[in-house]
């Protein structure tokens, strides 16, 4: 291997630290696809996705675990959205990630809401997004994870088509899971994005049980089922979280992501004048750490030590990994920590995590 791929491979992370001002200049949509043209082009140098894996890999066995049957090398996963459609596995791979998660996809292809839709919020290390679950639908996802890398575990976040109503929402979710059953490892119901108009009125009590009964019966029909997990809102009241967990009991389903972005403006150090400006939209970042946490928390209580919790939301460094997992997260995904932070926030979390002797 040519010795000038060791350098580049080291700086990585610093080579981010350099381009960010640059990227933070710019639309962050249009950042966020030329940060990872970027890194696919890189990976396009033989050999070096695997030398960029042992820079910024750092593996442990005190960080593995085993969780609804599956087990993962550590428990550091991808949220959904970030790469919804299957194009950067091998890059996501070499970030060192324990499991990816793509996705939100939906039944036919779908452009989502009018850009300018993800705006940034510096002060606040946070993210605004009313992407409208833009994807290129469920069959070009199925295609792209024939090719998946080896040993990755996947999980396929399904959703709806925006024209589709509330009524018919069943048939959507059918057909993402029906096609995608033999490309992932997990799946995941979202009803929880605030950005498809009606979307989360799919958490209230009678739909909800209509739509996880039907995909757990579905699942459970099959040779082989798959872990189903529902993501949820942070912004639920009380009374809407215990009907959530008495339809998770009634329906057998296997964990909960606890959460999805938040409604809420809450405590923002960022203006209301640009706040106004950035329009409607899910609030995720730093902000999210302290609400999703006690929903995390009261999760726990409720369902007891063994039920399968993912934790997302607010992490941006070691120590809010930590404070996730002994919230009561079996696991913990970023995403908004990841774009401000550069790929070595992975590795940083791993190493602290197992430090602690952290792993659920």
């Amino acid at each position: 291997m040519p010795a000038w791929h060791f350098p580049l491979c080291f700086n990585f992370t610093g080579m981010y630290r350099l381009l960010k001002p640059l990227l933070f200049r710019m639309d962050a949509e249009k950042a966020h696809h030329l940060s990872f043209g970027l890194l696919h082009g890189a990976a396009a140098i033989p050999g070096f996705l695997s030398l960029l894996g042992q820079f910024l890999s750092f593996e442990s066995p005190v960080l593995e675990k085993e969780l609804f049957g599956l087990k993962f090398k550590n428990p550091v996963g991808l949220a959904a959205g970030l790469d919804k459609n299957a194009h950067w596995l091998p890059e996501l791979k070499a970030l060192g990630f324990g499991f990816i998660e793509v996705g939100t996809v939906t039944p036919r292809p779908q452009a989502g809401n009018p850009k300018p839709r993800l705006f940034r919020l510096p002060a606040d290390q946070a993210l605004i997004n009313r992407m409208g679950f833009n994807n290129e639908g469920v069959e070009a996802l199925a295609r792209r994870l024939e090719k998946r890398p080896a040993g990755m575990i996947i999980g396929g976040n399904i959703g709806k088509n925006k024209d589709t109503p509330n009524e018919e929402a069943v048939k959507d979710y059918l057909v993402c899971f029906r096609r995608l059953f033999d490309r992932v490892d997990y799946f995941v119901v979202n009803v929880s994005s605030p950005n498809t108009p009606g979307l989360r009125e799919l958490q209230e009590k009678e739909p909800l049980q209509r739509l996880l009964g039907r995909l757990q019966e579905e699942n459970t029909g099959r040779r082989n089922p798959r872990p189903l997990l529902l993501k949820i809102a942070p912004d639920l009241s009380r009374q809407q979280t215990d009907d959530i967990i008495e339809i998770v009991r009634n329906t057998g389903i296997d964990g909960i992501i606890a959460s999805n972005t938040s409604i809420s403006r809450k405590g923002l150090k960022t203006s209301e004048e640009e706040l106004a400006a950035f329009g409607p939209g899910g609030l995720s970042g730093r902000p999210l750490l302290e609400p999703s946490n006690e929903l995390l928390a009261y999760l726990r209580q409720s369902l007891g030590p063994a039920f399968p919790l993912i934790g997302v939301g607010g992490i941006t460094d070691a120590e809010s990994a930590m404070a996730k997992m002994q919230a009561g997260a079996n696991l913990i995904q970023v995403f908004t920590g990841l774009i401000y932070r550069g790929p070595g926030l992975v590795k940083e979390i791993k190493k602290a995590l197992a430090s602690q002797g952290i792993s659920s």
